[in-house]
């Protein structure tokens, strides 16, 4: 076994730890308060090949591995404590890696080279209103072929960048029921526009947090979409979205390892230079043992997190492993990444004192933002239990 990095990893990692530290880190207040990421962001991370980086370079994608994208996942998070960035970045990375795999030639010409380039956005569309994780049993969209077109009614709900899809263009992957008598294998995913979309009306929400990125929803009646929209064979969308629930999963393990990192060092910094009773913070036991704890914790959620990324790199470069053995690392990723990254901030916070609870140090963007991915964002903590208990166990005790 070998735990060090390649010549190509540790180049890679400088070079977004460089860009990330000096364009992303001093700005995330101002995209915070602002509640939107500046332009000129979105085009030095698409000229750095951050946008939709799993994409094929014929697309302008940088066909990164899934370590690699994991390392820039950590960058970003280590940078973007409010998330909002890494977020943008997590989802194009993995779902634009589904669009990229199933999609008719002739969707990915019209979409990813805008996707990859920052002129549009790519995002995905699962949740409906009357039921977030149970995506079979609450789903009402519903696609009806007629003719060359798919007609598409029906809403979806709690959806990152519906405003960045709007104002830029580009596509939501929509999952949809096709085949309702075939409940999970009765569904397909298709690639609908918002942007002068004159039947789909959308909503915004405004989050707690991730300020930077929109939150928000669609409601479709009667949205006609031509045949080459159909992402991948008809009925065979939810496979498609386990596997790019399990891709975003690891991303997101790998941006909760970079904010808990970044949080640690804003509190580490802080106990080493703060005094108490004539001593350093830092000297009390109250405070060490606290560090000991959380820095062990973000180191098993590191190796949870690369794992799942090399275990995903042997399913799609060297097909050694299954979606099985790649869900299940990503759903301890998942499970383990907002816990940790959570209890982090809110000890630092903690060492912080009343200080921690203004807006002078940038720890309670990070509380706001990472919450995000343990309250819903690809699955709650639940799910991710059920996930796991499911391929330890078998189909045979699931409890739906």
């Amino acid at each position: 076994m070998d735990f060090s990095w390649t010549d190509e990893q540790i180049l890679f990692r400088k070079t977004i730890r460089e860009f990330a530290q000096r364009k992303i880190q001093p700005r995330v207040r101002e995209i915070d308060t602002n509640k939107k990421i500046p332009q000129d962001l979105i085009k030095e991370m698409a000229h750095l090949g951050l946008l939709a980086p799993t994409v094929s370079k014929q697309y302008g994608g940088a066909e990164i591995d899934w370590i690699l994208a994991s390392i820039a996942a950590e960058e970003l998070g280590r940078a973007d404590i409010s998330l909002a960035i890494p977020v943008l970045y997590l989802v194009e990375a993995a779902w634009g890696h589904i669009f990229n795999s199933y999609a008719t030639q002739e969707a990915k010409q019209t979409y990813l080279p805008q996707v990859t380039s920052g002129k549009q956005f790519l995002g995905i569309a699962v949740t409906e209103p009357e039921g977030g994780s149970d995506i079979v049993g609450a789903a009402k969209t519903k696609a009806e072929k007629k003719q060359t077109n798919w007609i598409l009614n029906g809403e979806k709900i709690f959806i990152s960048g519906i405003q960045e899809s709007k104002e830029w263009g580009g596509i939501h992957l929509t999952l949809a029921q096709t085949d309702p008598t075939k409940k999970h294998r009765g569904f397909s995913f298709f690639a609908v526009p918002l942007k002068e979309n004159t039947t789909t009306t959308t909503t915004l929400f405004e989050d707690m947090g991730r300020m930077g990125i929109s939150t928000g929803g669609f409601t479709m009646e009667n949205t006609a979409l031509p045949d080459n929209h159909l992402i991948g064979k008809q009925n065979q969308g939810f496979y498609y979205a386990m596997e790019g629930f399990s891709a975003a999963r690891v991303l997101i393990g790998a941006t909760c390892t970079g904010a808990a990192q970044a949080a640690l060092e804003l509190g580490i910094d802080h106990i080493k230079n703060r005094t108490a009773f004539g001593k350093p913070l830092a000297r009390f036991e109250g405070i060490q043992f606290p560090l000991a704890e959380h820095y062990t914790n973000i180191e098993s959620l590191k190796l949870l997190t690369y794992k799942a990324a090399w275990t995903m790199n042997q399913m799609y470069q060297h097909k050694k492993t299954t979606h099985h053995d790649v869900a299940l690392g990503a759903a301890m990723s998942k499970l383990r990444g907002p816990i940790h990254g959570f209890q982090v901030m809110n000890e630092v916070a903690d060492w912080l004192g009343a200080v921690g609870y203004t807006k002078e140090y940038p720890i309670e963007m990070g509380i706001r933002g990472i919450r995000s991915y343990s309250i819903g964002a690809e699955g709650t903590m639940n799910i991710m239990r059920i996930i796991i208990a499911r391929e330890l166990l078998g189909k045979d005790y699931l409890p739906y």
